[in-house]
């Protein structure tokens, strides 16, 4: 069986400027990275304001488990299902992070026969996105201790600092570091933190900005510390809003690439969303709609997080009406949820399906508060029985949504042609009536709770004296009407990683909140939750290696 990358080396891509005229896009509306990657001009995203929207599909899932679920797979498969069916459609997704990458879950850019290339680029530098991301956050930081250092005429508390650097990479030793040791021309001394690049509030801001104008005026009001008086310093009292804004320039142009069927796809921006908001950028998005008839998008890690995100802050910030919401499970992952260990998954076992597919129930239940029709799809196995499968499908009937299998990974787009019919059968019986889950009025505590009720099913929040201390801060500001951002453990809807299923009888507890001011959400950070990850005891980077003709081999 060849790999994803063997796959994906081994296709024939087509020039982008040829992807891009299937989609009515001329070469003179690309900058090009060379023969198969461009970023779309900022010329043809001004004059396609005016067309109207295609219809706007989301990709979600349950939560993920070590048997894998597939879900940009899917994404990607669905995407070239459409374009067989003859349909103009477009792909959005989000740039893969080089910490997953060497670490533990590899890539983002499908899988099998459903992937879009060139994979390694995409994978590793792509072009240049998450640099840029990474060089304006830390020239901000550098610029804050550089004004400490030269007199700190603003009167910044360097005990209050909470502007944090970034690398993208997961280095859990940068977790808690201090800097400015030396002598006195180092700097001052003090305690500093990292998080990964995409959890920086500039990725989240590059993602939710509709334009230059919105990213300065979102750049110039990020906190970075607060005075000895307790009043809140932004980048603009710094001066950092045009040099950082020049770093960013050119990353703030979505990124065009394709599918193994030439399908076209934007690929721009990057937060997880365990710890940060989870979504490509509102550009790509935006863009996507008023170039094709049909967008496939996917919000990151199960629909606790990453779709629940989606909706109350994507959709709230940028004025999103998704049409429909795909919701990705298998019956491997199912069954993992119902006991079964990983290596015992390939044996039929409709016990544990039952007790697991709760774990399906309840993410259905979630999708359905927000007003927009679910369709259900198995990315199948060649494991998966007749009985297995017959009984998902029933037990979706049952949960008033649609049902359709995905051969996606095997097949590519003939193998997601059923769900793709069945989508657009949606489309067609079922109106969208979506709306987010709280309103902007609710104050903060009650947003978060809301949120640990409705979605994952907690009795309840606590809140550390930290997290307490903070919220009121926040609400004193006046941005208690700021979205709530959850950072949370992926692996379960609890805040404990090992609860899974459908756990009941918990509360989340909120142990640090922080106030992303330019992008214009609060994160509460949940249990134990890093905001830099660190590495496996046996890292992705181990089996990764080019060879002397620049093969590179080990991406997955």
């Amino acid at each position: 069986m060849k790999t994803d990358i063997q796959i994906a080396q081994e296709a024939t891509l087509q020039p982008i400027k040829e992807v891009a005229a299937t989609i009515g896009i001329e070469e003179e509306d690309l900058e090009l990275y060379g023969k198969y990657k461009a970023k779309i001009s900022d010329e043809l995203i001004a004059r396609s304001h005016n067309n109207p929207d295609g219809k706007l599909i989301l990709v979600t899932a349950i939560n993920p488990t070590p048997a894998g679920e597939g879900k940009t797979t899917v994404t990607v498969g669905l995407g070239q299902a459409f374009a067989k069916l003859g349909k103009k459609a477009m792909i959005a997704l989000r740039e893969p992070s080089l910490g997953p990458c060497f670490g533990i879950k590899g890539g983002a850019a499908g899988g099998g026969y459903s992937q879009v290339v060139p994979m390694e680029d995409l994978n590793l530098h792509f072009t240049g996105d998450f640099h840029a991301i990474t060089s304006a956050n830390n020239l901000l930081a550098a610029l804050l201790d550089n004004h400490i250092q030269q007199g700190n005429t603003l009167g910044i508390d360097p005990r209050q600092v909470v502007w944090k650097r970034c690398l993208d990479m997961n280095d859990r030793v940068l977790r808690n570091v201090v800097v400015g040791l030396g002598n006195k021309m180092d700097g001052m001394v003090r305690e500093d933190h990292f998080v990964i690049t995409v959890a920086s509030e500039i990725m989240a801001i590059l993602c939710l900005a509709e334009d230059m104008k919105d990213l300065k005026r979102r750049l110039g009001r990020i906190i970075v510390a607060y005075t000895f008086d307790g009043k809140p310093v932004t980048a603009e009292d710094l001066q950092a809003v045009g040099s950082m804004a020049a770093l960013l320039k050119d990353a703030l142009k979505p990124n065009l690439i394709q599918t193994l069927e030439h399908t076209p796809a934007l690929v721009h921006g990057g937060p997880f969303a365990n710890i940060a908001h989870g979504c490509n950028s509102v550009r790509a998005t935006t863009t996507a709609l008023k170039l094709a008839d049909y967008v496939i998008t996917e919000a990151g890690f199960g629909a606790d997080l990453g779709a629940e995100k989606f909706f109350d802050i994507k959709c709230r910030k940028a004025g999103l009406h998704p049409d429909a919401v795909v919701l990705v499970a298998t019956i491997r992952a199912l069954k993992y949820n119902g006991g079964v260990l990983k290596d015992e998954l390939s044996n039929e076992n409709l016990e544990a399906l039952k007790k697991g597919i709760v774990n399906l129930e309840k993410h259905i239940e979630n999708l359905q508060k927000f007003g927009v029709p679910v369709v259900v799809t198995l990315n199948a196995f060649v494991s998966d029985t007749e009985a297995e499968t017959a009984y998902v499908e029933q037990f979706c009937k049952e949960h008033d949504c649609e049902f359709a299998l995905a051969k996606v990974w095997e097949k590519g787009g003939e193998g997601g042609i059923a769900l793709a019919n069945k989508i657009l059968e949606t489309l067609e019986k079922k109106e969208s009536h979506f709306h987010t889950l709280y309103s902007d009025d609710l104050g903060l505590k009650e947003k978060i709770e809301t949120v640990a009720k409705e979605i994952y099913g907690a009795d309840g929040v606590t809140y550390s004296p930290a997290a307490e201390r903070e919220l009121k801060r926040i609400t004193d500001l006046g941005m208690a009407n700021f979205p709530v951002c959850m950072a949370k453990t992926q692996y379960s809807l609890s805040d404990d990683a090992k609860k899974l299923g459908r756990p009941t009888g918990f509360k989340i507890n909120v142990r640090e909140v922080y106030v992303s001011a330019g992008a214009g959400f609060v994160v509460a950070v949940n249990g134990s939750i890093m905001t830099l990850p660190g590495l496996p005891k046996k890292p992705a980077a181990y089996g990764i290696d080019v060879n002397d003709d620049g093969v590179i081999t080990g991406l997955f």
